[in-house]
């Protein structure tokens, strides 16, 4: 099957349990290069928590960060910023905790990563997952004038589906998604993954019908529908599972490549 860019979530996806590329999948990504296909990262993560994953292995690849709000290119140039005003995520932060939510949030703006409580053990776990230090403080240190990619709730597993529903019955203008059993992603209206793998097609003049791409949770169900190729990954929800029909393995096994040898690709 023809096929011109790849676009691949990071977690659960392009990194095993042990937040590694396995080495079948580095094999993938050398035979893109060397066929001259872009590949490009779509993640929740901020650049922040992608760069370390770059300087691991010793590549750089255009990045759509906080699924879909902002879109660097390989070289580090920021080619679309879009999200919330830090009013308005002023308004989200004193409306999580004015419910007093069992969870506690995270507010992403370009390079900034700004949370309440470092010592919360869900903080700690991500921190040492992206390899980054998150600046402990409140919502007033954004600037007036910040473009706020997306506010992160921390959630118990029995807790987040109730506090999703009801940040989507307060905040309707919002899109709001969950990237796993424990995190709800808050962003603005109209950002997925979906619309920056679109935005990314238009600007390098590719049809999406060409686009492969490979996602294991919710957010990413926009990005699976928008492309011509799309897979699912088996460790996915099993809600997931019941709408795409093209699962493959899971995150630990060789499932990417095994993947591209169904296209016809080597």
């Amino acid at each position: 099957m023809d096929f011109q860019i790849v676009f691949s979530d990071i977690d659960g996806t392009l990194l095993n349990s042990k937040h590694r590329i396995p080495d079948s999948t580095l094999k993938v990504l050398n035979a893109l290069r060397r066929a001259g296909i872009p590949f490009v990262i779509v993640t929740a993560r901020g650049p922040q928590g992608v760069r370390p994953i770059f300087n691991r292995y010793g590549f750089v690849y255009p990045m759509i960060c906080y699924s879909g709000a902002l879109i660097i290119d390989d070289k580090n140039t920021i080619i679309r910023s879009d999200g919330v005003s830090a009013e308005d995520a002023k308004e989200i932060i004193s409306y999580l905790e004015g419910n007093h939510f069992n969870c506690t949030w995270n507010v992403y703006s370009e390079e900034l990563w700004i949370v309440n409580d470092r010592s919360d053990k869900r903080i700690q776990r991500e921190e040492e997952i992206v390899e980054v230090n998150a600046t402990e403080g409140s919502i007033e240190l954004l600037p007036e004038d910040a473009v706020v990619g997306k506010v992160l709730c921390m959630c118990e597993p029995d807790d987040i589906c109730a506090i999703e529903n009801d940040l989507k019955n307060r905040f309707p203008y919002l899109s709001i998604v969950k990237s796993s059993d424990t995190l709800l992603e808050v962003m603005g209206k109209g950002i997925t993954k979906a619309s920056g793998v679109e935005y990314i097609c238009q600007k390098m003049n590719i049809a999406t019908d060409r686009a492969v791409a490979f996602g294991d949770h919710f957010n990413d169900a926009d990005m699976l529908r928008a492309v011509g190729i799309p897979f699912l990954m088996g460790n996915a929800p099993d809600e997931m599972k019941k709408e795409f029909k093209c699962v493959i393995g899971t995150n630990d096994e060789d499932s990417i490549l095994r993947a591209f040898e169904r296209i016809g690709f080597q």
